[in-house]
């Protein structure tokens, strides 16, 4: 039984946003990817930040494109969205059978091949609309560890914490290093997303589309502290609506003396990957903020 905070009035549309989702997920996938779409274009006519955020981060990072292939990319990225909150879903309560139905993985060959040297494996991803699908297609398949940023909502993150201490080996909280640590030296995988704005201790600025900004540096460190092997690993969804999941080699001399050029060399990876499928990434994060007064704003109204 939760507290009783956690049944007041400001958290009724938690309790029933998650009585809905969890009532459809047992529907097909298909009709679960239509009902997102259908979501997601009313999404995108909302007058709200998060949208003006995401044209701004496309404009930035893709000035290739013309206006008109702009305005496309932030209606697919939208239809992402909206799809990402039922596949978020299926990652919560779908059965191990199931996901394991709906994805694919490849490159299992590098996993397999880093854990035989008992050093622990860092699988290096990224914030895409896939986040949730991606790290639970892995622990449906292996005991995985989750580095996780704790959410300000109450009842979501009582929620969010049980479903994975369930689902997973542990959830890591993002502050709890110890643990991190921990479970890599017990020559354990670990999925981690460095990637979005981080002005705390150790943050430097690092390229990312060829703009500086504020980012987490501590992969580094961990790798060299543990000696974890570490493994770029990206979710995709495809045309067809299941899911392709890529473990990409061992980064090869990694880490090296210069964090901030490990940083850029994973910012170059993430580059790649949302160049294939742009739509999917999290387009709606305010990345590019800086570590002193002068950097601009670039998300101002």
């Amino acid at each position: 039984m939760p507290p009783l905070r956690l049944i007041a009035p400001r958290y009724w549309p938690t309790w029933l946003g998650l009585g809905i989702l969890r009532v459809l997920v047992p529907l097909p996938r298909p009709v679960l990817h239509g009902l997102g779409r259908t979501l997601g274009h009313l999404f995108r006519y909302l007058p709200i930040d998060s949208l003006r955020t995401a044209q701004c981060n496309i404009e930035l990072c893709l000035p290739e494109l013309t206006t008109v292939q702009r305005q496309q990319l932030l209606d697919q990225h939208c239809a992402s969205i909206g799809i990402a909150l039922f596949e978020t879903a299926l990652a919560w309560w779908a059965s191990d059978e199931r996901i394991q139905r709906l994805t694919e993985v490849e490159g299992m060959e590098h996993l397999t091949a880093a854990q035989a040297q008992s050093k622990g494996v860092i699988l290096l991803s990224a914030h895409f609309t896939t986040l949730e699908i991606g790290a639970r297609a892995m622990a449906a398949r292996m005991p995985l560890n989750v580095m996780y940023r704790p959410t300000k909502n109450e009842v979501m993150e009582r929620f969010l914490s049980r479903n994975r201490a369930i689902r997973t080996r542990r959830a890591i909280r993002r502050d709890d290093v110890r643990t991190l640590v921990t479970a890599l030296k017990a020559n354990e995988p670990v999925w981690y997303a460095p990637d979005q704005s981080y002005r705390n201790k150790g943050a430097q600025m690092v390229s990312f589309f060829g703009i500086p900004c504020a980012t987490n540096t501590a992969t580094s460190r961990l790798a060299k502290m543990t000696g974890a092997v570490v493994l770029p690993y990206f979710p995709q969804r495809l045309p067809d609506g299941r899911y392709r999941m890529v473990i990409l080699p061992p980064l090869s001399d990694f880490p090296s003396d210069d964090a901030q050029a490990d940083a850029l060399r994973f910012h170059q990876i993430i580059e790649a990957h949302v160049r294939t499928v742009p739509a999917q990434y999290l387009w709606i994060h305010r990345r590019f903020k800086g570590l002193s007064g002068d950097y601009p704003d670039y998300y101002r109204r």
